[in-house]
């Protein structure tokens, strides 16, 4: 690794799966529709970037304006004589940044349903409790990521991040929990840069850069657990590096580097494997090479183990065993990592891993930067200038490799905000783009390739920022509008208080959570949802519901509907289009109503789980088995919530409903 084949490599394996598009070249594989379209983009966007910093470079000669030496020289002497002020200035804008594209963006709530079940989890951590009593009908109040068997609710993913989001919880404000957090990275991270770099102007341009990145920027805006996982995994590294570079022993920044690398494991456990197990090599190594360092290792597991410890002690008091998690006991087997039948969709192969390898480096030359020149072209030249690797070089690439290689073995497709499983790799890319004209000066010196390299990045970034952010932005703030509508002021406005509020989701979410109330479980419920025809599971389930039948034996019930599992197909009756209908099959009076219900209109019941206000009930309508609410609550008023039309985004109103016509109704 000390030679320069090393970092050539390296490069050369970025830039095949970051360039190419291997994915459309395996055989029934997930083809990329969209490469040709960015690869035209990318060609003309380098073109006019390097054109234009070419022309700036040579123009520069003779216009001492454009080239102030004198500039760069103060803000890396400023940054010399100031780096913890720098740290501290550059985290607190950040800070702002973040908290304005969580408030005005993503309008300060959860959009995606793993953020949603990780903040209902807070909150019952916030309640003082790990989990609440399951519904005595949770077909009314199911969600997709919420565990509700064994008479216990609870989020499926590991504790630390809802933990973490509790801590905003209890002051009122959880969506502040993101712009803190990366708020923190970056400070974390520019200490980090200064303990590992010699060159002010790499320290102060990489810490900028990962500030910056609008992925870094949009996803520390969210409530996602990347941001959470990377600020522990880069104080972990911060610590781990002021253990190695020091002469003696520090067993209390080891405590801290594996007290940090713990609690990025209780958030993300693949994620913090990935770097936790490079470093404890690290420590290792030294331990053996010097007696008087096994006290950092000590330190070190001591560290590791306290957060480890209470991650057991939550699984066993919820799902039962200490290494047992809750998506798990949703999922089964097939969610864990390695080459099997996953959940849902096709089995995962080697090939497939691959796609997703290729996939996820393609969108991070969009996503990271927002540049018309793919983002990762800086750190591939700079990675093929570099002449050998540092110590802490060689651990953050052993540590991307890994990363790379778990998520290779992991059959979901992660994307929200980018390619979010390979969030973790956004820091060590802001360090080789920040290193790439400095390389370059060092290799050919200030002539004019360097200052066309200065100028092409500051044209990339300046383009970014008055063309492609503007856009991005508002494409995130104009989507997923159901999520962001606020049913505690709408309440208010409709004088709809103390109410039973019926929430009209689509008929195939409905038979979903229907399924789950059978004890069919997440995998068996998606199996047949997406290969029986709607309607005639539709039928089965109703009658399993006036029956005693649960769990294994509704399965085997069930199970004779697959046998024209070939022959079903996405409907094109509904607008939800994941319902499926058997070709020449003729739908019932009931299912023909389904249909035009959906025509009408649906919301999600998801987001309206965390309301509030009103003290409301909001469940799923379920039609006829409504009645067991009603009998529930016999003095409430009962709504029913539905979008005004069934226009794409359409606001829900509160529709009130007379008790007598539906009971009179439901009983025909």
């Amino acid at each position: 690794m000390r030679s320069a084949i090393a970092p050539r490599l390296i490069a050369l394996f970025v830039a095949s799966f970051g360039l190419l598009p291997i994915a459309n070249w395996i055989a029934d594989g997930e083809r990329i529709i969209w490469y040709e379209t960015a690869l035209t983009e990318w060609i003309w966007g380098a073109v006019i970037v390097f054109g234009c910093g070419l022309v700036l470079a040579i123009v520069s000669r003779n216009v001492p304006f454009l080239w102030r030496d004198a500039l760069f020289v103060g803000l890396r002497s400023g940054f010399r004589e100031f780096p913890v002020l720098f740290a501290a200035f550059l985290a607190l804008v950040s800070f702002v940044l973040y908290g304005v594209i969580a408030h005005y963006v993503f309008n300060a709530r959860p959009l995606l349903i793993d953020e949603l079940a990780q903040l209902l989890q807070a909150r019952i951590y916030a309640g003082g409790v790990l989990a609440r009593p399951v519904d005595a009908h949770p077909e009314f109040f199911s969600m997709l990521h919420m565990v509700d068997t064994h008479g216990s609710v609870y989020s499926q993913f590991p504790p630390g991040g809802p933990a973490m989001l509790a801590l905003g919880e209890l002051i009122g404000a959880p969506w502040l929990v993101g712009p803190m957090s990366g708020a923190v990275s970056v400070f974390a991270f520019t200490l980090l840069l200064r303990r590992t770099q010699v060159s002010p102007g790499v320290i102060a341009g990489a810490a900028v850069l990962f500030a910056f990145a609008p992925f870094v920027a949009f996803m520390s805006g969210s409530h996602m657990n990347h941001v959470t996982t990377l600020m522990w995994l880069i104080i972990a590294m911060t610590a781990l590096a002021y253990v190695v570079s020091s002469p003696f022993r520090r067993p209390g920044a080891a405590l801290v580097s594996g007290l940090a690398f713990g609690m990025a494991a209780a958030i993300r456990p693949v994620d913090a494997f990935a770097f936790a197990l490079p470093a404890g090599g690290w420590y290792l190594v030294r331990a053996l090479r010097d007696r008087t360092r096994w006290v950092d290792v000590v330190a070190a597991g001591i560290g590791v183990m306290i957060p480890m410890l209470v991650v057991m002690w939550v699984n066993v008091r919820t799902t039962g065993a200490p290494l047992l998690f809750g998506y798990e006991v949703l999922w089964g087997k097939g969610h864990d990592l390695g080459f099997h039948t996953p959940p849902w969709g096709d089995s995962h192969t080697p090939s497939r891993g691959v796609e997703l390898i290729n996939l996820y480096l393609l969108r991070l030359q969009h996503y990271m930067f927002e540049t018309p020149v793919p983002s990762l072209v800086p750190a591939i030249l700079a990675l093929a200038l570099t002449r050998k690797l540092d110590a802490f070089d060689r651990y953050l690439m052993c540590s991307a490799g890994l990363l790379l290689g778990l998520y290779f073995a992991y059959w979901h497709d992660g994307f929200y905000l980018g390619p979010r499983f390979v969030f973790p790799l956004t820091a060590i890319l802001a360090l080789w783009t920040a290193r790439l004209p400095f390389l370059i000066r060092e290799r050919f010196g200030e002539g004019l390739l360097y200052r066309s390299a200065v100028f092409s990045m500051l044209i990339a970034v300046g383009m970014a920022t008055v063309f492609a952010l503007p856009t991005r932005a508002q494409q995130y703030s104009a989507g997923l509008l159901p999520l962001r509508w606020d049913a505690d002021s709408a309440a208010a406005a409709a004088g709809v208080r103390d109410a039973v509020v019926l929430v009209r989701e689509s008929w195939g979410s409905q038979l979903v959570a229907r399924m789950w109330s059978l004890g069919l479980g997440r995998p068996r419920s998606e199996l047949l949802y997406r290969k029986v025809d709607t309607c005639r599971l539709d039928e089965a389930i109703t009658a399993l519901e006036g029956s005693n039948i649960r769990g294994a034996a509704s399965m085997a019930v069930l199970r004779p509907l697959l046998r024209d599992s070939a022959r079903v197909v996405p409907t094109m009756l509904s607008s939800d289009r994941s319902e499926r209908v058997l070709p020449g099959s003729t739908y019932s009076p009931r299912c023909a109503q389904r249909i035009r219900e959906d025509s009408a209109g649906f919301t999600l019941l998801a987001p309206l789980l965390l309301a509030r206000g009103g003290e409301n009930t909001y469940a799923r309508d379920l039609h006829e088995r409504d009645t067991l609410l009603l009998k529930r609550y016999p003095n409430r008023p009962v709504y029913l919530l539905k979008p005004r039309s069934s226009q794409a985004g359409a606001a829900p109103e509160f529709v009130p409903l007379s008790r007598d016509s539906l009971l009179s109704a439901w009983s025909r």
